[in-house]
């Protein structure tokens, strides 16, 4: 396995010392995550690329009804996890 020098702020270091956390098991959660995360944005975008394609691009009540929904899913999400 390949090693790879991170750097941590000081603040941050001490915090993972502190509570004694695994920083390599935690750094690999976060990147596969994150990596995750990217492919999902960038298949949504190939999506909507296809959608708009296929039947035009969306009037401006359709977006207004798309931001509204998007805002319901965040704010529930926020919700849970705080």
């Amino acid at each position: 396995m390949p090693r790879v020098q991170v750097y941590l702020p000081d603040d941050l270091h001490a915090e993972l010392k502190k509570r004694g956390l695994p920083a390599s098991e935690l750094l690999q959660i976060a990147l596969r995550a994150e990596l995750e995360r990217q492919d999902a944005l960038d298949e949504t975008s190939r999506y909507v690329d296809e959608l708009v394609a296929e039947v035009g691009e969306p009037d401006q009540r359709q977006r207004a009804h798309a931001d509204a929904i998007v805002r319901r899913i965040r704010d529930r999400s926020f919700h849970r996890v705080s």
